[in-house]
Parts: C-alpha cells; structure tokens; sequence
C-alpha cells in the first residue's frame, strides 16, 4: 500500500498531469466520470462523519463566517491587486476577478478530508460560500470592475445538491446507523479519494491542453500567487483570530481551493476564450498545490502523534 500512500500524493498528481498534458486523448474520453467521482468521494466521505460533526459546527459559527469573509474580501481583492502589479490585460484580469470572488470548489473537501481537517466545517464552508456567491459573485465583479455577469443560479444548487450535499448526507446516515460495518472500509476510504482526484486533475488538464499551450509564464506566476494569498491568509487569519491548527487547516484549503470550474464557464459565456485562461490553469494548479499541502500536513500530524 505505500505507492499509494498520501505522502506520494502530489507525485502522483504530476505524474499524471504531465502525460495528460501530452498525451490528452485517453483523459478527454473520461471528462463525463468527473461527477460521479466526485459524487463517490463525497460520499465516502459522509461515510466518516455524524450528525454530531455538524451540530459542533453550527455550534462554532465563527469559524464558517471567518473563512467565508476571507474567501469573499482577500480573495477578489488579490486577484485586482495581482492583476494591476502584473499588468494583465483587461480580458485576463476579468477571468482571475471571477476565480478570486467564486465559492470554494468541491476538491476543497477532499483536501481537508486528506489533511485531517475538518471535514464537516469544510462542507459547511463550501455550502455556505456557494450560496453566498449567488449574489456575491456578480456585485464583487461589478463593484472592481464595472463588469455585469448573470451566476446561474438554479445550475449552482443542482451542482450544490448533487455533487456535496446528497452524498455526503446519504454517506452519514449510513454511518449513523450502521458504524460497525463502515469501519473496515473506512480505512481505503483515503486511498480511493486521492486516487479519484488524480484521476480528476489528469482529466482537467487534459481538457485545458490547448489554453495552457498558450499560456504565459507571467499568469502562472499570478495563478501561483493568488492560490498561495488564499491559502497562506485562511491559515494566518484563522491562527491570529484564535482557532486550532485543524481549523486553519481547513479554512485555508477552503479560501485557496476555489469553484475554478464555475469561472471557467462564465468566462466562456460572457467574456470569451482568453478570460478563461486563469480560471483553467486554476483548476490545474489549487489541486496540485492541495495535494501537496494535504501530503505535507498529514505526515506532520503523524509525525507529531509518533513523537
């Protein structure tokens, strides 16, 4: 089992990003498992929570409401600051402001389920920030930059519904009611979602080949930077306002890890090619730097229990 141990994580994602960047054809053919992985993930991952997880974070709101004023303040700003320091085009600039005021993105969840986060805090933050985007998103891109988008609304809570909220309710019913069995699966549930989010990432590279063929170094740079604001303010701000380090730990992946996907689509819709070009690189990039954070934090966290 140790090729699939955690800590090789991040080997593996480069590993298979770097052949679907060249070799796009086989992943491209499996762009319609990315749902039900997702799903299947999600659902492994109820698998592991109770009810009890839940009622600990409506009873430890500050949490949720620091991470989500985070995703909602530094995010969009870093993204304006970073696009004015690094003189990006108008169409480009539009493109990071939709990543930076979007909600968390569903691999956010994984992450801190691998990190040994909080799980439940971290599908509250996701559910809570998805429905604050709703409205946030269009009145942050207005408000920067004087650019109108319409969020469709009814697509985000099917996608809430059907890729977070049903499977990971159906996986703690089934935990709640049936402990004993789950117990001697719990353990590969891990392996199978960091072999999914392999999958996944191989996948979203494929599709974005032709727009990172194009790319500047200088968006990297920005895309790099602009995860590494999220997910280094999540931690800082979460320690600084008092929370443990498991807390932080899942607040930043939240704020770092955003719905890149739903940028990418509005993007599309009502900017064209270019815009999407941040949205795509990162949603390649926050699931290498998650995995690799999620690697880092987890061998710490046994390194500290074995000492």
């Amino acid at each position: 089992m140790a090729v699939f141990s955690i800590h090789l994580f991040p080997v593996w994602v480069l590993i298979f990003s770097v052949y679907a960047f060249f070799s796009p054809t086989f992943f491209v053919e499996l762009k319609n498992a990315i749902v039900p992985l997702l799903m299947l993930v999600m659902f492994g991952m109820g698998m592991t929570l109770r009810w009890q997880d839940f009622r600990q974070v409506m009873q430890n709101k500050a949490a949720v409401l620091l991470g989500v004023s985070v995703q909602f303040i530094v995010m969009p700003l870093a993204a304006l600051g970073l696009a004015k320091l690094f003189h990006l085009s108008p169409e480009l600039t539009v493109g990071l402001m939709l990543v930076g005021a979007t909600a968390g993105g569903t691999a956010s969840n994984v992450m801190a389920y691998l990190a040994k986060g909080d799980v439940a805090l971290s599908v509250s933050m996701t559910l809570v920030s998805t429905l604050c985007a709703i409205v946030l998103l269009p009145l942050l891109t207005w408000f920067y930059l004087n650019e109108t988008v319409s969020v469709p609304v009814w697509g985000m809570l099917v996608s809430l519904l059907q890729l977070i909220l049903l499977p990971v309710l159906l996986g703690v019913v089934l935990n709640q009611f049936f402990p004993k069995p789950l117990e001697l699966i719990q353990p590969v549930l891990p392996v199978f979602s960091m072999f999914a989010i392999v999958i996944i990432v191989a996948i979203v590279v494929a599709l974005n080949t032709t727009q990172l063929h194009s790319l500047a170094w200088s968006l990297a740079l920005v895309i790099v930077l602009h995860n590494a604001i999220g997910l280094v303010s999540g931690y800082g701000l979460s320690r600084l306002f008092g929370f443990d380090k498991r807390v932080a730990k899942t607040v930043a992946i939240e704020v770092g890890m955003q719905n890149s996907g739903l940028s990418v689509a509005l993007a599309l819709k009502y900017f064209g090619a270019v815009s999407a070009l941040p949205g795509a690189l990162f949603s390649v990039w926050h699931n290498i730097s998650g995995s690799m954070l999620a690697a880092y934090w987890q061998k710490k966290d046994e390194a500290s229990k074995s000492s």
